[in-house]
């Protein structure tokens, strides 16, 4: 199982909001592939997927503000 974490974002930014989620628990996908679209007061950006799989679960919702170093959610790598 490997956990989607929210990365350092630098310049000190603590959180993100999550703003589009492109897939959903259950569906696959490809290592390098779009998963989540966070925003900054900053910036918004793309979070990509660190590997192949399934996604088991998904742990915050679109409108949630996430902190550096939380779990987004999880990947089945074995599926």
């Amino acid at each position: 199982m490997t956990k989607v974490v929210l990365p350092e974002l630098g310049e000190g930014i603590e959180k993100a909001t999550v703003s589009y989620w492109f897939l959903k628990a259950g569906d696959h996908v490809n290592e390098k592939e779009d998963l989540v679209e966070l925003a900054t007061d900053k910036a918004t950006f793309n979070l990509p997927s660190p590997c192949s799989g399934v996604i088991s679960e998904v742990l915050f919702q679109e409108g949630d503000a996430v902190n550096i170093g939380q779990v987004l959610a999880t990947i089945d790598e074995t599926q």
